[in-house]
């Protein structure tokens, strides 16, 4: 069975149905089943699917839990978003252009003109305009060995991360 005909099935039902304030989904189901006889096990599904898509399409209006068909003299429901910019007809006899590819369009190239000369590739590793390098400097070169840093003020070398807090020291009271 066709998605046409389901149209047409529920589209009879809601008129057999004849109520003024829609049909609801198990009723036109009943009707349909009532009308037809024998369905697909999948007949609910296929009726929840048709009757949104028949509602999207407009040829149905949704209201209070019934469906309904749509008052002729109501103004057309417009879908959301900005409406899209009137077509201006073709005279007759032109040829559509074919759609505009997407991206950046390609730099337009004399043929007659000679090809411009290859650009010189920048070194990674000599100095730039300002005679200095990129990016972090190296460190200083050592013989391989490592050298511990400098003992601190107090005499003993430091430790990693963050030193602990130091208390005061708390003296007794004299009496």
């Amino acid at each position: 069975m066709s998605w046409i005909e389901r149209d047409r099935m529920i589209m009879a039902a809601i008129e057999a149905l004849n109520d003024k304030n829609g049909s609801n989904k198990s009723s036109i189901s009943k009707q349909i089943e009532a009308t037809y006889g024998n369905l697909p096990p999948a007949h609910t599904t296929l009726l929840t699917h048709h009757l949104n898509r028949m509602k999207a399409a407009g040829q149905l209006v949704f209201t209070k839990n019934n469906y309904l068909k749509p008052d002729p003299n109501s103004p057309v429901r417009r879908g959301r978003g900005r409406p899209p910019k009137p077509k201006t007809p073709l005279p007759p006899g032109a040829i559509p252009l074919p759609p505009r590819p997407r991206g950046r369009p390609p730099k337009s190239q004399d043929p007659t003109a000679s090809p411009p000369p290859p650009k010189p590739k920048a070194a990674t590793t000599t100095a730039t305009l300002s005679g200095k390098k990129r990016g972090r400097p190296p460190k200083a070169a050592t013989a391989g060995v490592t050298q511990p840093p400098p003992p601190a003020a107090g005499g003993a070398p430091r430790g990693r991360g963050r030193p602990p807090k130091v208390k005061p020291a708390v003296t007794a009271p004299n009496e």
